[in-house]
């Protein structure tokens, strides 16, 4: 990638189709492309609507959209503001050229920006490559939460 021009910038409306691409990639490489609901129409919606809830930073490598970190607020109760990083994607033909690097390091400034009073995500316990690439910046990894959610059809029922 020496000789490329890399540039890590915000995310743009114009990038949604993009970055949908790359979630679909995302949900390939985990085997679970079945569980993707979101649309390119709903992220635009919901990162660029009137009450945005989501921002993402894109690598561009040449000008080609190679990968993204897209993110939103939490907040703890215990900790305060946090930045909780939803996905951090590099396309295949990147990977392993210190792209995920870049946009790491750039989502954690970019929480530094905002204000926030640490950065959290998730890793699927299989993801090797992944967890040795976190534990590199010391990252704690908690084995005592669990996960828990909810599918809209599973809210509905409260109806």
């Amino acid at each position: 990638m020496s000789t490329e021009h890399i540039q890590i910038r915000t995310g743009t409306r114009d990038d949604i189709p993009a970055a949908f691409a790359l979630v679909q990639e995302l949900a390939l490489f985990e085997k679970a492309p079945h569980e993707v609901d979101n649309t390119p129409e709903r992220m635009l919606q919901d990162g660029f609507g009137e009450n945005p809830v989501f921002g993402f930073l894109i690598a561009e490598v040449d000008g080609h959209v190679a990968g993204m970190s897209l993110y939103f607020f939490r907040y703890s109760t215990w900790k305060g503001r946090r930045l909780y990083l939803e996905d951090l994607i590099v396309t295949e033909a990147y990977r392993g050229k210190g792209l995920g690097k870049l946009l790491f390091e750039a989502t954690m400034k970019k929480a530094l920006e905002l204000d926030c009073y640490g950065m959290a995500w998730q890793v699927l316990d299989w993801n090797t490559p992944a967890i040795d690439f976190y534990k590199k910046y010391g990252a704690s990894l908690d084995s005592e939460w669990i996960n828990c959610s909810l599918s809209r059809k599973q809210l509905e029922m409260i109806k």
